[in-house]
């Protein structure tokens, strides 16, 4: 007899469904699946009869195949397991065909019988379409943010087969407990000093300008990166759906609620692989750190570190907001809308104060060459970092508080909004004149710096860009880019050359 069962896989941060055909026939006892799976998908014939056999269920004395469709897209993962369980059972004539017809299977089996939950069941769901899905107990919330059906959870294999023939109804999902998710976020207020700097990560988080703070070892670069998520305002609905799609098709923990509300902060470490910070590296395409920081932070802490290569893979997501991956056999398309802070040494000593550098021409020129001209021209803002004083570190009190700095956050942010329809970071090059103007004083200075080569076209709309956001700071809004705002922005667009040669004067 056939089986057809509804059940999907992951592609990228995608789901795609599949239809799981199972065929039992007489012949010599075996069970084949074929259907482009990978190597845990093919390994589903030894879980799936364990679990079987274990939830008290006969086997099937006969030629076993399972058709993975449509044949041309390869299938990953465990999530697979339930659905052949399901169909080999219905194949045997076991379930009756009538009793799967609206349902959609998704969960890995043990060799005992038990469900268990699979990255990506989010997107897997949102792929059944109408189809009314079951998942494991674990996958529950996960299922729940995005289903347009009632969502069924089974406990085990046998919990599954006995709501389906009608024996029992569907098991109760489990009760949430009661967790508090929410992680207290570092607070500007214990920085002290550092009135450029600070001014800069406000300017960053209103805009949504990427900046790059460059200094000494214990200056405070990395201390300021770690409180911006406390200056941006909740996720809107729709990233936030695509953020916790993202963080689901990753495998990570959600939070208790299911949808992820607030701005994401990653921080992968300097030696990470070009696959792990892009995206990639298996037949699911699986989403690297710059698109788990979709809606968020990307943190990199010790910019000067990080191999050429994987920065320069950077390039591409900054201008476009996604990344690209194409395999021989697969390509996908995954969202990357981050906003980029980054920290460097000025060179690789660290040094300290001016005078004290220990490395020479050379190491500085070799540390320089690892951050492209390219990927330097992305960051809007380059700000100068030194080490606070003796009296702002020991005398000096707090300073203005994260809550504080975030409603003039939300401020401008509301003003980009209802003028441009996006951030000011974001706003396109033809449309600068008509949403950025200057004024005569500030046109001429922009000028200047063209003709004397202190900027490129990029770096042009840049500067135009976070001086739109300074304009929009301030408490008076004005329409009109203003001289200040330009020189001001000017002066967060620093070269980083001029900063290795201070160090070491």
């Amino acid at each position: 007899m056939l089986a057809a069962i509804l059940s999907a896989t992951l592609l990228g941060v995608e789901g795609h469904c599949v239809t799981v055909e199972v065929h039992v026939a007489n012949g010599l006892p075996s069970f084949t699946i074929v259907g482009l799976p990978d190597e845990v998908c093919r390994e589903a014939r030894d879980r799936v009869r364990a679990a079987v056999l274990s939830s008290g269920y006969p086997w099937p004395s006969k030629k076993v195949t399972v058709n993975l469709a449509p044949s041309s897209q390869r299938k990953v993962g465990s999530g697979l397991d339930l659905a052949i369980a399901v169909g080999v059972l219905v194949a045997d004539e076991f379930i009756t065909t009538d009793a799967v017809a609206d349902f959609g299977f998704i969960a890995e089996l043990g060799l005992d019988g038990s469900l268990r939950a699979v990255a990506g069941t989010a997107p897997m769901v949102a792929a059944l379409g109408r189809v009314q899905p079951v998942v494991a107990a674990a996958s529950r919330h996960e299922a729940e943010i995005i289903s347009e059906r009632r969502v069924f959870v089974g406990r085990t294999l046998r919990d599954v087969v006995e709501a389906l023939k009608g024996e029992a109804a569907w098991p109760t999902p489990p009760a949430d407990t009661i967790a508090d998710d929410v992680a207290t976020l570092a607070d500007l207020s214990d920085v002290r000093g550092q009135p450029l700097a600070r001014q800069a990560l406000e300017v960053a988080a209103a805009g949504g300008h990427h900046v790059l703070f460059v200094g000494p070892p214990g200056s405070g670069k990395t201390m300021l990166a770690q409180r911006m998520p406390g200056l941006l305002p909740p996720l809107t609905p729709q990233v936030s759906l695509v953020t916790t799609m993202v963080h689901s098709a990753a495998g990570l923990r959600l939070p208790p609620g299911g949808l992820i509300g607030r701005a994401p902060f990653r921080s992968p470490h300097h030696t990470s692989s070009i696959v792990a910070l892009v995206g990639g590296g298996t037949a699911a395409l699986r989403p690297g750190e710059i698109s788990l920081a979709h809606g968020g932070i990307l943190f990199l802490d010790e910019l000067g570190e990080f191999s050429p290569a994987v920065l320069d893979g950077l390039r591409q997501p900054l201008e476009e907001g996604v990344v690209r991956i194409a395999r021989a056999r697969a390509s996908a398309t995954l969202p990357a809308q981050f906003l980029l802070v980054a920290a460097t040494n000025p060179c690789p000593c660290g040094g300290g104060a001016p005078g004290s550098c220990e490395c020479d021409d050379g190491a500085k020129s070799r540390y320089l060459r690892r951050l492209s001209g390219p990927l330097l021209d992305r960051f809007d803002l380059r700000v100068p970092v030194h080490r606070p004083g003796v009296d702002e570190l020991v005398v000096g009190g707090l300073g203005e508080s994260s809550a504080d700095v975030a409603i003039r956050v939300a401020r401008a942010r509301q003003f980009a909004f209802e003028r441009n329809g996006t951030l000011n970071a974001s706003i396109p090059g033809a449309l600068l004149d008509s949403l950025a103007p200057l004024e005569p004083g500030a046109q001429k200075l922009l000028r200047t710096e063209l003709e004397n080569d202190r900027l490129t076209g990029r770096g042009y709309h840049r500067v135009r860009r976070v001086a739109r956001t300074l304009a929009d700071l301030e408490p008076e809004h004005h329409e009109t880019i203003r001289e200040q705002h330009v020189v001001m922005a000017l002066q967060f667009r620093v070269r980083l050359s001029p900063l290795l040669r201070g160090h070491a004067a």
